[in-house]
């Protein structure tokens, strides 16, 4: 008797396939999609400032310089956990995402090897200075348009500072403070 009823419960469910199945058969012969010669409604993003709107100044970055001296490095570690997704910051450690960031005070971008940088990024010629990394963890769209980094940047003054500090301190020979 329980044979019979594990055969029940087999067909039964291969019977619910079926069903499924012919249903998924149907319902795309009943409905099919019409593509759409351009799209029903656009967002547009303005580049320029309509006539008569004067353009937004950009938002100066305060200088990161007097900051450092009294910047926390264990808030930079901390803060550091937002980049540890895609970097990593040992020597010799392995490009993720990102390059490795360790000894990036003083480098000029572009320069970690296997890593594929965005044109915009290699075309940088200002190497990462306190004040250059001070703009770009601000904002990295606005401060190199186009680069790859998908990452919103660190607002807060202190934040950015304990994070340089940080970083500075990922070197052999860190470079000294301005």
């Amino acid at each position: 008797m329980a044979s019979q009823e594990a055969n029940k419960i087999a067909g039964a469910i291969l019977m619910s396939g079926l069903i499924a199945m012919a249903s998924g058969f149907i319902a795309r012969s009943l409905v099919v999609p019409v593509e759409l010669k351009q799209l029903a409604y656009a967002v547009e993003k303005p580049d320029a400032p309509a006539a008569g709107q004067v353009a937004a100044a950009p938002v100066a970055v305060p200088p990161i310089s007097p900051l450092l001296a009294k910047a926390d490095l264990a808030v930079g570690e901390a803060s550091a956990k937002k980049c540890a997704a895609c970097h990593t910051f040992d020597k010799g450690g392995p490009n993720r995402v990102g390059p490795n960031l360790y000894d990036v005070v003083g480098r000029k971008p572009g320069q970690v090897a296997g890593f594929a940088y965005s044109k915009p990024l290699m075309a940088v010629a200002e190497e990462w200075n306190y004040e250059h990394l001070n703009k770009y963890l601000n904002n990295p769209k606005a401060t190199i348009p186009g680069n790859k980094m998908a990452f919103a940047g660190i607002p807060k003054p202190d934040e950015r500072a304990a994070l340089i500090a940080w970083l500075r301190s990922k070197s052999d020979s860190p470079k000294p403070l301005p």
